[in-house]
């Protein structure tokens, strides 16, 4: 029986890639990844299953075809930072899985902002709520990843509502793209409402 391949994608642009990963997925017949990350990898002759709200659908489609072929799962970034792993773990044993990590978004963030990372906390809002004022108190570091719902803007108005303002803020988006953003300001200067796609965001005393 085939192992399945779970792999890192890294930030999104293929120089981020890991060359291991690359070859899996090269060595794959059928290809599950989001729409995005579909973008960023060569997937000419590859059978391809998008992932959306369709998690189950997909532990089926994967279980009916891994007997006869190589079938590659594609997340983003780290396969075990904030990724589909986990779920994966639910319904497959470890035994069954070969996963290649990735770089992920919070390691790049911190790369480009010039800041160690293994003194901070990492957490994410990607659809969870998260006690990130409390963490911010905590620890002098804190990365977060984001979503629509909790962004930078957002994110600065609840610092100052609860007498944070004396941090450093930077927020992070479409990292490794050729549209980069990397942005450095007081809390104040994120308050101001404005639209932002997923990114990463770090609290830091320096």
């Amino acid at each position: 029986m085939n192992k399945i391949s779970v792999v890192g994608l890294g930030p999104g642009h293929p120089d981020y890639i890991l060359p291991k990963a690359v070859s899996i997925i090269a060595q794959s017949d059928i290809i599950i990844a989001g729409k995005r990350n579909l973008e960023s990898i060569d997937i000419t002759d590859k059978s391809v299953f998008i992932v959306g709200n369709n998690l189950s659908q997909m532990v089926d489609f994967i279980k009916e075809n891994r007997n006869s072929k190589r079938v590659c799962i594609v997340v983003s970034g780290d396969t075990g930072f904030y990724s589909m792993l986990r779920y994966l773990k639910k319904h497959f044993d470890s035994e069954e899985l070969e996963v290649i990590t990735g770089i992920s978004s919070m390691q790049y963030m911190f790369a480009r902002i010039g800041q160690s990372w293994e003194d901070a906390y990492l957490g994410s809002l990607h659809g969870r709520e998260n006690e990130f004022v409390e963490k911010v108190k905590e620890y002098g570091k804190v990365g977060l990843l984001t979503d629509n719902k909790w962004t930078p803007d957002r994110i600065a108005s609840e610092l100052l509502r609860n007498g944070i303002d004396n941090k450093i803020m930077y927020v992070g988006e479409n990292l490794s793209y050729e549209n980069e953003k990397v942005t450095k300001g007081s809390i104040k200067d994120f308050v101001e409402k404005r639209e932002y796609h997923i990114c990463v965001v770090v609290i830091s005393n320096e």
